[in-house]
């Protein structure tokens, strides 16, 4: 005698479970894609081989019996015990936390996770978008991207990303009728946009040649707020190349100069050099500095 003797149908097992778990056949047959019917069916048929009622049929849905209450239960643990001892057999997909600040994560990062995953379906990588300097031990990081310049410690290997090459950019609306590029008087016509680097003082002297620009301001906490502002047609906004480059290729944004302002803290990826991640944090470094 085998120990499956006796048991009724799964089937019919796994319809009195998710009806009792709804009080409601219709409910329960939608979660499980069959006919209300159907569901009634099996609930029947699993009832004529017990021999008892496990539900008191009512006109706005289902009532438990007391016996129907406890085979339930039971019924519904012995389900959890599959779907745990099924999950467990399929290989997890490994996790790599990355640091890195609110503007690189909404402007460069998290648009390109859709190719990441395409390309790494194995490998989870969870984004920490925070301007504080996180803590690979105490945060549990993997990597942090950064910006600044080597030397970064002599437990980090710093890996660089991108430099610091800062242009102007706005909406093609904004200067519409304007040939571009737009003299350092120009400038003057327009709002700037200043973020928390308010780097528009530098820019105006170094790459316009113009110390005394004076135009209307607006002033936003983060680069990736400034860029909105732009698209939005409000104002030339300054970022790093690299973190306007789709829009600028969509032709969401312009370049509205042709030089940039070389800016004295690069982009860096950094990793720990004493306790490396492993094969899945090997591939998100070089998946990451590929797209440069």
């Amino acid at each position: 005698m085998t120990k499956t003797t006796g048991l009724p149908p799964l089937n019919a097992l796994r319809a009195f479970e998710m009806s009792g778990r709804h009080l409601n056949f219709r409910a329960a047959a939608e979660e499980l894609g069959v006919t209300q019917g159907a569901i009634a069916q099996q609930v029947r048929g699993l009832e004529d081989r017990l021999g008892m009622r496990l539900f008191q049929r009512r006109s706005k849905g289902l009532a438990f019996t007391a016996v129907g209450r406890r085979y339930h239960q039971q019924v519904s643990r012995a389900f959890d015990i599959l779907v745990s001892a099924t999950d467990e057999l399929r290989p997890r997909r490994a996790v790599v936390t990355i640091s890195v600040t609110p503007t690189l994560a909404s402007k460069w990062l998290i648009p390109a996770l859709p190719k990441f995953t395409r390309e790494h379906p194995d490998i989870e990588m969870r984004i920490l978008a925070t301007e504080a300097i996180s803590s690979f031990h105490a945060d549990g990081i993997d990597l942090a991207i950064r910006q600044g310049q080597p030397p970064f410690g002599a437990s980090l290997d710093p890996h660089l990303l991108f430099a610091q090459d800062v242009v102007a950019v706005a909406s093609p609306n904004l200067v519409q009728g304007r040939e571009l590029p737009l003299t350092a008087r120009q400038f003057e016509d327009f709002t700037l946009l200043h973020d928390a680097h308010d780097l528009w003082p530098e820019f105006a002297r170094r790459v316009l040649g113009n110390a005394a620009l004076s135009a209307p301001a607006m002033r936003l906490s983060q680069t990736s707020l400034a860029i909105d502002a732009a698209l939005a047609g409000q104002g030339i906004a300054l970022a790093a190349h690299f973190m306007v480059r789709a829009d600028v290729e969509a032709g969401r944004l312009v370049q509205v100069h042709d030089s940039a302002l070389r800016g004295a803290g690069d982009f860096y990826l950094l990793s720990r050099r004493s306790a490396k991640g492993g094969e899945p944090v090997e591939a998100v470094i070089g998946w990451l500095l590929a797209q440069r």
